[in-house]
């Protein structure tokens, strides 16, 4: 929750509380706004003819009411009540308070780099278009506290991702993220030093603790989401009876996200890829649900968990990711999908979208992250060739 809030009247400002309060699961603070603006009083004068009264006391009201106004189209918008969402001080805001405005669409990033690479602003930036009511999270490790990035960063990726208003860049706290949840005790045991997949590891902790504690959408930062999900409660399934875990959704405080945070600790092993993420997944809803293969596109329900068809995000499995990289005469249209996973952990040889390539993935950033395709791709290539042909 906000703490404060600027309010004022015509020729004076004054920080007030507001006047805000949880209901339930659900955060309001705009009506709360929307009450100390309306009772904070507005500049009245005692002027001496009843005609000159009537005109300022009408002046008065109509600047109060189009002051009032303002400041609510503005405020009101991080709650979505009466427009779309569109945050205005963003920046003074707490992952908590971005978090307690519910379903958002949460990314990750475990390493220590601080330059999201196109695919990462891609991932986002399609995820921001496609939900622009909702708050879009990056959460990165590599970010502190301290640091100040922001539009004007030399990470070209950072001005890009900050300039678009649902998108919020925050730190990756881990120690707070896993508070009040079965992973804190395993998180101050574990030596991350000694784990050879720790980067993964970690990420999967932190999706499930922050969708279990908050709700919302979890994607990893190589998915570009083509159209919403319109489930709240679901998994994805990469083919039949298998699920993976690089996107998910659930309301806070879901029974079957606490049961696999459990699980993870009870049956850790970092040693082995995916152990703590599909595997993980897998083995949980195997425990509730008897599961059985997909026939055409349809998807599974068990437990009101949407089980959902490996079209939806995985039209493309993984032993063909490459096809994303290549030109097709005629490309596919993804009819039946909500989201494209691109399989970057597959990418070892790091191919890349190259500007004029035709290839799948050069059609996808410029039909769902354009923004990304022409300041980190297309506009990046042109300066490198020109920057070649000045020294040449």
């Amino acid at each position: 929750m906000l703490q404060t809030a600027w309010v004022s009247s015509p020729g004076s400002w004054a920080l007030r509380e507001p006047d805000c309060h949880h209901d339930g699961k659900k955060t309001s603070w705009t009506c709360g706004f929307v009450r100390t603006m309306i009772q904070h009083p507005c500049l009245r004068h005692g002027p001496k003819g009843p005609g000159k009264a009537r005109m300022l006391k009408k002046i008065q009201i109509c600047l109060c009411f189009f002051f009032v106004l303002g400041i609510l189209y503005e405020i009101s918008l991080l709650s979505g009540c009466c427009f779309s969402y569109m945050p205005v001080s963003k920046h003074f805001l707490t992952p908590e308070q971005v978090l307690n405005l519910g379903k958002s669409i949460i990314f990750l990033e475990t390493t220590e780099r601080l330059e999201p690479p196109p695919l990462v602003s891609c991932s986002v930036e399609s995820a921001a278009r496609i939900y622009q009511d909702r708050p879009i999270i990056l959460f990165m490790k590599g970010l502190t506290n301290d640091m100040v990035l922001g539009l004007n960063s030399s990470y070209a990726a950072f001005s890009l991702l900050s300039s678009m208003k649902n998108v919020f860049i925050f730190p990756l706290q881990m120690e707070t993220v896993f508070q009040e949840t079965p992973l804190l005790q395993w998180y101050n045991e574990v030596v991350p030093e000694q784990e050879k997949n720790w980067v993964h590891v970690s990420s999967d902790a932190s999706r499930l603790a922050l969708i279990w504690k908050y709700g919302g959408i979890y994607m990893d930062t190589d998915v570009i989401s083509i159209r919403p999900i319109p489930e709240e409660s679901f998994l994805a399934a990469q083919k039949s009876q298998f699920s993976s875990n690089g996107i998910f959704g659930f309301p806070a405080h879901h029974k079957f996200i606490w049961d696999c945070m459990e699980n993870f600790v009870l049956k850790y092993n970092g040693n082995i890829w995916g152990n703590q993420g599909p595997f993980l997944i897998t083995r949980m809803l195997k425990a509730i649900c008897n599961l059985t293969d997909f026939k055409g596109t349809e998807d599974h329900s068990c437990q009101n968990i949407s089980f959902l068809n490996p079209q939806r995000f995985y039209p493309i499995p993984y032993p063909a990711w490459g096809q994303y990289y290549e030109v097709w005469d005629k490309s596919p249209s993804f009819n039946h999908s909500y989201a494209l996973h691109l399989w970057n952990f597959m990418n070892h040889n790091r191919k890349a979208v190259v500007a004029g390539s035709n290839t799948l993935a050069e059609k996808l950033y410029k039909a769902y992250c354009p923004t990304t395709y022409k300041d980190l791709i297309q506009n990046v290539e042109q300066r490198d060739f020109t920057r070649s042909g000045d020294v040449a």
